[in-house]
């Protein structure tokens, strides 16, 4: 169990440090465990992490949050892919259904339950998770996968890595996947997932002060969706059935300088997004430069600062008369710096520190994003901290530019919308965060890790009052009932986590998980919650969440390995408490050879998770899954 305490981290500060020196709530999903899961996807390993809620809306859309405001979009939650962000100014969230890694590929996941503001800054609300994938120099040789089953019904993945002289390292990938629809209630089984993906990344190290990382990934994919969409000609709205399409890529490169007493790391990326279906479409072209300098002042003293851009230019794509954006092209932007400093009040005791996140963005203006933090380490296999923290969640296109309608009448005339508008004058939303908690190895076989937090949320997106107005684009009249975007609502959540691991036997460990939520939120003076947002908030987001698992390793090669998972009712949703298992038998039967068979969802052939499309809930599958990997 002391393994869990040194594995080393960077998402916290950027810079390495021991999980056991870290003042913040990170938990880190290994290689080993996703193997071990099961897992076909990234917000499927995710369930193994704590306080994370994971929930399937369908086939190919997720909910994945971290201390509430749960949605299809994980608005409060900033994901990195080896320190690229994936968060999109369109939506304030991310699109999951392309968020594809290989698997074998990824080292770890870092999973920060918390406000990540002052390193990362704004998005990072209630938590940071960073994909981190493993050096080519880590994956030489020849991987082949293949998989299948009742609904993840064919998956390939293939990796060829070697070396050019003993300094350089690289590997190239290709992968794909189909998956089939999820179970509805109404016959509609519009939710199919196909995608596929290539890429590859290349690790050079010229002696032992500068290391070169380049890396891409190109992918094309299609997803079916429902949506309700509103329509002028004809005069109508109702669900519709169709094909989303997305494609897009990256380039990242970054350099590491490790000095005497002095670290120096810049990134840079680019980013293309393309996403088209029956409602709307947009194009993205993403530049980002990041400087990150760590240096040790006197003995024990270090100084962390750094300075960043990101320039993202878009182009919004109108395809029903429902939805628009305007401008349709905009140019985002994020200028940004921060400093940290740690300071040793009692040394290898106690450690204190402080920083700031300052920037300046598009939507909101200038931000900053302070914390403090307090380390106390009476032993080495023992921590205590706390923390205090300001985050923000800036305003995206859809809470300031958009204009969405909602047929309310259609006879007699005129026609009567709802028109959802965006407001250019919104606010970002602001958190005070206050945190604490506890890490401990227990004799020598057991760990544990709790945590407990105060949330104190203000300026939250709600309605503002209604007006009315008229349009005659396109003719006849029509009245609109205009109910704009406004800072209306404010709250807190309080809760706690707790994460204890035991190894029993060698060959035996278990390892659970139970997370606490309480939202309170209510409006603004001189609001009234008009569109039921409240409910929204403090409905999708589970109460408890709870999980337990059993690794066993057997004779002769094989493995056992068995989830629980339990999540409360989602009263936004109708959604009721739900328990489930998976369970997972694993062989090795030999050198480069791993076959699992895999079960999902074992309780009930059906059950729903979360809401989001139109028409009855989704019922996710219990599923079977196949598969064979080869290694040489």
């Amino acid at each position: 169990m002391e393994q869990l305490g040194n594995i080393e981290v960077t998402t916290v500060s950027k810079t390495p440090e021991r999980v056991w020196h870290t003042p913040a709530a990170v938990f880190v999903i290994t290689q080993e465990d996703i193997r071990r899961s099961g897992a076909t996807s990234i917000p499927e390993a995710l369930r193994l992490a704590p306080g994370v809620e994971v929930a399937r809306i369908d086939a190919n859309h997720w909910s994945v949050a971290i201390r509430g405001f749960a949605g299809q979009f994980s608005k409060n939650l900033l994901v990195l892919i080896d320190g690229r962000s994936v968060y999109t100014p369109l939506f304030s969230g991310v699109y999951w259904d392309v968020q594809n890694v290989m698997l074998e590929d990824v080292e770890r996941i870092e999973v920060v339950r918390g406000p990540g503001g002052t390193i990362w800054g704004a998005n990072a609300v209630n938590g940071v998770i960073n994909i981190i994938t493993k050096s080519a120099k880590d994956t030489h040789g020849v991987l082949a996968a293949l998989g299948g089953g009742n609904e993840d019904q064919g998956t390939a993945d293939a990796r060829y890595g070697s070396t050019a002289g003993k300094d350089f390292s690289y590997r190239m990938y290709a992968m794909g996947s189909m998956r089939g629809p999820e179970f509805h209630f109404d016959g509609d089984n519009f939710d199919h997932w196909r995608m596929g993906q290539a890429g590859f990344r290349a690790d050079w190290t010229r002696g032992e002060k500068d290391g070169f990382t380049v890396q891409g990934d190109l992918y094309r994919g299609e997803s079916g969706e429902r949506i309700l969409i509103a329509s002028f000609s004809p005069l109508m709205e109702g669900p519709e059935e169709g094909k989303a399409y997305v494609s897009g890529g990256n380039l990242l490169a970054r350099w590491l300088h490790n000095g005497s007493g002095s670290d120096i790391q810049i990134q840079a990326y680019f980013d293309r997004t393309n996403r088209q279906d029956f409602e709307l479409g947009e194009t993205r072209n993403t530049f980002d430069l990041d400087f990150l300098q760590h240096a040790r002042v006197h003995s024990d003293q270090e100084l962390t600062w750094g300075l960043g851009i990101r320039v993202s230019p878009s182009n919004f794509i109108q395809s029903s008369d429902g939805v628009n954006f305007l401008p349709k092209a905009q140019t985002d932007s994020i200028y940004s710096g921060f400093v940290q400093y740690e300071l040793p009040v009692v040394r290898n005791k106690l450690e204190l520190t402080g920083g700031t996140k300052l920037e300046h963005n598009n939507f909101s203006g200038f931000e900053y994003q302070p914390s403090v933090r307090l380390l106390w380490t009476p032993t080495g296999h023992q921590s205590f901290w706390m923390a205090a923290t300001r985050a923000v969640r800036t305003p995206s296109r859809v809470d300031q530019d958009v204009q969405f309608l909602i047929l309310v009448r259609a006879s007699p005339s005129p026609p009567v919308f709802f028109d959802i508008a965006g407001n250019p004058k919104l606010k970002a939303e602001q958190l005070i965060a206050y945190e604490a908690g506890y890490r401990s190895q227990v004799k020598t076989h057991a760990y544990v890790d709790f945590t407990m937090f105060y949330n104190s949320y203000n300026d939250l997106q709600g309605y503002g009052p209604i007006s009315l107005a008229e349009t005659n684009n396109p003719p006849p009249i029509d009245l609109l009932l205009v109910l704009p975007y406004a800072n209306a609502i404010k709250g807190h959540t309080v809760g706690a986590e707790i994460a204890p691991s035991w190894e029993i036997q060698h060959w035996w460990r278990v390892r659970g998980a139970y997370s606490f939520l309480h939202m309170d939120l209510k409006d603004k003076p001189g609001f009234t919650d008009v569109g039921n947002l409240l409910s929204s908030y403090m409905g999708s987001s589970p109460s408890h969440v709870a999980s337990f698992q059993s690794l066993v390793d057997l004779p002769k090669h094989f493995e056992l390995d068995q989830t629980y998972r339990y999540v409360s009712g989602l009263s936004e949703y109708s959604v009721h408490p739900n328990s489930t298992a998976d369970v997972r038998v694993g062989w090795r039967p030999g050198e480069g050879l791993d076959f699992s068979a895999i079960g999902q969802n074992l309780f009930r052939p059906t059950h729903p998770e979360f809401g989001g499309d139109p028409g009855p809930l989704v019922g996710i599958k219990r599923s079977v899954y196949l598969r064979l990997t080869w290694t040489r």
